[in-house]
């Protein structure tokens, strides 16, 4: 019987709860849609690997290691499920990866990440848009993205644009649109209360501090400097039924022979 094996790649996160209501949700959800393969983990940022390593004693492999792994111990199907947002600098370091061991199993593939064709972008604004259509007048919700210096740092613009005439709004933490271009189309539209939350995998460092923190550079005292009132709300994507299901999705079409890379 051939052995099946899904390796799901995030980049990680040193916070063990929304590790868990996320990353683990989703590697669960994974596991229960496809039954006959082994579903193991792998984190890209090395500094997310070390710190989880000195502060819980916990290995978790980075992307090759976890293929030397698997090819070692006899697996000869593996599809790595990208767990990343965007296709940037981190889903590039996967591809290459996955290029550099085809010749270790029978066959191996790589998942596209969360957001990549039209339709995905659709399927994220419709679920953005769920997520404040109940909020009254005045009210609003400003997803924080990672932000990157890749060219699909694009992305969260792209959201941010589809959204308009929402009370949904899209920033970056790293890149754009930033917090002083969300900050104009929020007075512009009225609004006085903000939900702010993550549009990341997890509720992580970003969340905690460049958003929720009291810190004067966050965005949080940055809304309250101009008379918005911000709640954060630590709640990973991960942790939704509906982004675990896109993340299934995705792994769905590259078995059914879809768009594929590796």
């Amino acid at each position: 019987m051939t052995k099946k094996a899904i390796l799901a790649v995030s980049f990680g996160t040193t916070y063990p709860e929304t590790r868990e209501k996320t990353i683990g949700a989703t590697e669960k959800a994974l596991g229960k849609a496809f039954p006959d393969y082994d579903v193991f983990r792998a984190f890209t940022s090395k500094i997310v690997r070390r710190r989880i390593q000195e502060k819980e004693n916990l290995t978790i492999d980075d992307p090759a290691t976890a293929l030397k792994k698997l090819a070692a111990q006899g697996y000869e199907e593996v599809v790595v499920q990208s767990l990343h947002i965007i296709p940037g600098i981190e889903y590039g370091i996967v591809k290459q990866v996955v290029a550099d061991y085809q010749d270790q199993f029978k066959l191996l593939q790589c998942t596209q990440p969360l957001l990549d064709t039209f339709e995905d972008f659709q399927q994220m604004t419709d679920f953005l848009k769920k997520q404040s259509a109940y909020l009254p007048s005045g009210k609003a919700i400003l997803w924080m993205g990672h932000g990157t210096a890749h060219s699909a740092f694009t992305t969260y613009a792209c959201l941010d644009h589809m959204l308009m005439g929402t009370k949904s709004y899209v920033g970056a933490v790293e890149s754009y649109p930033d917090i002083e271009d969300e900050l104009k189309r929020l007075e512009h539209a009225g609004i006085s209360k903000v939900f702010m939350q993550p549009l990341m995998m997890v509720a992580g460092n970003h969340a905690h501090n460049d958003m929720a923190s009291d810190e004067p550079d966050s965005w949080k005292s940055i809304l309250k400097d101009h008379g918005i009132v911000a709640h954060p709300v630590l709640k990973g994507l991960g942790e939704y039924p509906e982004i675990q299901q896109m993340f299934v999705e995705k792994l769905t079409t590259t078995l059914k022979g879809g768009e594929i890379d590796g």
